[in-house]
């Protein structure tokens, strides 16, 4: 039997008097892709950020890889996030001063890891993306499948067990919205991740193992 990785339990978060996630729960197993569709406002980035340790639930529980992320302190909760979770968003979320390869970096430089062996790792993740050639350019000198693959890459650098996608293909032409929806699957194959995703692309959910639904804050 395939070994759980993220289990969501009775989530519920409000802001203010607005409750957008009313109970929500989910299990998602180690190396599945599951895409999370739903109409704007139905609370699934809400629920991604939570499951990412971005956002703290109103109440309810969140176990990744058996650690209840949300008994660690705040400190604690920020370094598993830098180990074990990788996010790709849909605006990339670059910082425009740095290069590529620094982009790409910046996780092992929070984890205080040696430049030495970071680099390298950096530099290698950067050729399997096919941006060998671009990783001294800065994010103003890339098109927009290079500054995704560039996130991807990013994502990928603290070799984390997931890997939360929010819109990734959103900001895309159709191009390069195929090469990044090959890309996301390849990853989960290659580096065996599980890969959790909200979208609106239709054809990229349907390329997932499953597909959740959230309705009105609930999963249907």
């Amino acid at each position: 039997m395939q070994a759980i990785m993220i289990q969501v339990k009775d989530i519920h978060k409000s802001f203010g008097d607005l409750e957008v996630l009313k109970g929500v729960n989910l299990e998602v197993q180690k190396g599945e892709v599951v895409a999370i569709v739903g109409k704007s406002g139905a609370g699934k980035t809400t629920l991604l950020q939570i499951i990412g340790t971005l956002d703290r639930p109103t109440c309810g529980q969140v176990l990744i890889d058996n650690t209840d992320v949300f008994a660690l302190n705040d400190s604690q909760l920020a370094a598993f996030r830098n180990k074990h979770i990788g996010f790709i968003f849909q605006f990339h979320q670059l910082l425009p001063e740095f290069t590529a390869l620094e982009n790409v970096c910046i996780p092992a430089m929070i984890a205080r890891e040696k430049e030495s062996d970071y680099r390298l790792r950096a530099e290698r993740l950067l050729c399997e993306l096919g941006l060998k050639d671009r990783m001294n350019h800065k994010p103003n000198e890339l098109s927009g499948g290079e500054k995704q693959r560039v996130a991807a890459a990013r994502a990928l650098m603290m070799q984390p067990t997931i890997i939360l996608a929010d819109e990734p293909t959103g900001s895309l032409d159709e191009k390069n919205k195929q090469e990044l929806s090959e890309l996301l699957l390849h990853l989960r194959q290659q580096y065996g991740q599980t890969i959790l995703l909200v979208t609106h692309d239709k054809e990229l959910a349907q390329m997932c193992d499953r597909v959740i639904e959230i309705k009105d804050g609930v999963i249907e």
